[in-house]
C-alpha cells in the first residue's frame, strides 16, 4: 500500500498559542476558558496540565484543586484563528492538497508515491518550517498512512509531538493494543452496536467483513470505513450527523437571570442568522437549548418554512421562550444555546409564490444590515431583542468550526492585532 496521506493534529493548540504569544506561561499548567468564572470550564489545557491528570472540560474550581498553580487565561479566539491560517499555509506550502479536518488538525493528501524514508523526512521538513516560521511552542503529532482515517489514528499514537508511519506491513499489527473507540467514526453509539456483535478489540474489528459493517452503521458508510481501514483509498468524509448553523454561551454570573438570557439567545440568533446568509442556507427549523445550575436542561424546537429573515427568527424565537415550562421559571440559567436546523441549500431553496414582497424586502434590508456590520463593525446595526447584550456572547470556537472574523466579528478594537501571514520578499503585512 502506498502512503498517501498525512494528517498534523497540533497538541494542546489554543494553550500552546497562548504560550507561544506568552512566554512567562511556558512550562506552566494553563487552562484557556469561555469566560473568568469559577464555574465555567476549561476548554483545552496545556501539556503541563494533562500532565498533573487534568483533563479539558474541567471546571476552573476543580482545575485550581488538582492543578496548584495553573494560570487561567480567558480564551482569544481571532488569535487562534490567526495561528491556524499561518500553520496551513505553512503545510500547504510544502503540500498542497490539503483537507482542514478541524482547528487542530489538518490533513495533506500525497500524491507522489513516498517510501517510508521520503514520508519521514518530509514530516520533519513540516515540524521545522513550522518552528522557524511560526513558533517553536506549536508543537505538532504527525500520522502518515495509505488512507486519511488510519493517518488520523496514527497521529494520535505518540503525543506529544510524535510522528508515526503506519505501511502496508504495519496494519493491523501496530493497531492491535488501541480500542476500537480509536478510530473515527466509532463514537459511543456505534461502540455499543459493536458490542452488541461481540466486536470490543482491535484484532475483532479487523476480522469483521464488510457486510458485518454495512449491518452495523446502517448502510454504506459502514462499508467506507472497512475499505479505509483495510487501507483502500477513498475521498475525505465529514464525521457529522447532520447539518446545523449555531451558537452556544456561558452566562457570566451577572448575566445568570432570564431577562438577560432571553437578551444573549437574541444576540446568538442574529450572528447565526448572519452566518446562514453568508453560508447561503435557508432554515427549516430552530432550536433553543438552555441548561441550569442545578444541571437540569430544557429545549424546544420549531419547524419553519424556509427562511433567512432575521426577523422571522425573532418571532420564531420568542414563540419558544413563551412556551417554557413553568417549573423552569425559578432555576438560574447557565448556559444557552441557539441552532438553526434543516439548512437547505439556496440552490435548493423553492421560493414561496404567495411569500409577501414585505419579505422579499426584509431579505434586501439583512442584506445592508450585514454588509453595514462588517464594514463598520459589530453591534452598528441590531434588532431591539439583543438590546443590553451586544457586548455578550463573543466569537467562540469550537474544535470542529474554524470562524470566519471577517463575517462574524468584525471589531475594530482588534484592528493590528490580526496580521496577515508573512512571506519571504513581500511588503509588511497590513491588518484585517
Amino acid at each position: 500500500m502506498a502512503l498517501r496521506y498525512l494528517t498534523i493534529d497540533f497538541n494542546s493548540f489554543f494553550a500552546s498559542v497562548e504560550q507561544q504569544e506568552r512566554p512567562e506561561l511556558r512550562g506552566k499548567p494553563v487552562g484557556i476558558v469561555p469566560v473568568m468564572a469559577e464555574t465555567t470550564g476549561c476548554v483545552a489545557i496545556s501539556l503541563e496540565a494533562k500532565a498533573m491528570g487534568l483533563t479539558r472540560n474541567a471546571r476552573v474550581s476543580d482545575a485550581r484543586r488538582m492543578c496548584p498553580g495553573i494560570v487561567i487565561v480567558e480564551a482569544r479566539p481571532e488569535t487562534y484563528i490567526n495561528y491556524h491560517r499561518r500553520l496551513k499555509d505553512v503545510i500547504a506550502s510544502l503540500v498542497p492538497d490539503i483537507e482542514v479536518q478541524s482547528i487542530d488538525e489538518v490533513t495533506a493528501h500525497l500524491h507522489e508515491m513516498l517510501d517510508r524514508t521520503e514520508a519521514e523526512k518530509l514530516a520533519r521538513k513540516i515540524k521545522a518550517k513550522i518552528i522557524r516560521e511560526v513558533g517553536p511552542l506549536l508543537r505538532s503529532s504527525i500520522g502518515i498512512a495509505p488512507t486519511w482515517l488510519l493517518a488520523k489514528v496514527a497521529s494520535d499514537m505518540q503525543k506529544p509531538d510524535g510522528l508515526v508511519i503506519l505501511d502496508d506491513e504495519d496494519i493491523p499489527a501496530k493497531l492491535l493494543h488501541l480500542p476500537p473507540g480509536d478510530i473515527a467514526g466509532i463514537g459511543p453509539n456505534i461502540q455499543r452496536r459493536l458490542g452488541e456483535h461481540g466486536i470490543t478489540t482491535m484484532a475483532q474489528l479487523y476480522a469483521a467483513t464488510m457486510a458485518e459493517f454495512r449491518g452495523i452503521w446502517g448502510g454504506v458508510r459502514g462499508e467506507q470505513i472497512w475499505r479505509l481501514l483495510h487501507g483502500e483509498d477513498l475521498p475525505y468524509f465529514e464525521q457529522k450527523t447532520g447539518q446545523s448553523i449555531g451558537h452556544g454561551h456561558v452566562l457570566p454570573p451577572a448575566k445568570r437571570n432570564h431577562p438577560d438570557a432571553l437578551a444573549v439567545l437574541h444576540r446568538l440568533l442574529q450572528k447565526a442568522a448572519m452566518r446562514l446568509r453568508h453560508s447561503k442556507f435557508y432554515a427549516g427549523a430552530l432550536r433553543i437549548a438552555m441548561d441550569y445550575t442545578d444541571e437540569t436542561h430544557w429545549s424546544d424546537e420549531l419547524q419553519l418554512t424556509e427562511t433567512q429573515d432575521t426577523l422571522r427568527l425573532t418571532h420564531a424565537l420568542n414563540d419558544l421562550w413563551g412556551k417554557r415550562p413553568a417549573k423552569f421559571f425559578r432555576r438560574t440559567p447557565l448556559r444557552i444555546g441557539v441552532h438553526l436546523t434543516q439548512l437547505i441549500d439556496l440552490k435548493l431553496h423553492t421560493p414561496d409564490l404567495f411569500e409577501e414582497q414585505t419579505v422579499q424586502a426584509r431579505g434586501k434590508l439583512f442584506e445592508a444590515v450585514d454588509h453595514l456590520n462588517k464594514v463598520l463593525g459589530k453591534n452598528t446595526v441590531y434588532l431591539g431583542g439583543a438590546h443590553g447584550a451586544t457586548k455578550d456572547a463573543p466569537m467562540r470556537i469550537a474544535f470542529t468550526r474554524i470562524p470566519e472574523p471577517e463575517i462574524e466579528e468584525i471589531d475594530r478594537s482588534y484592528e493590528g492585532r490580526l496580521k496577515k501571514p508573512k512571506k519571504p520578499a513581500a511588503p509588511e503585512p497590513e491588518a484585517w
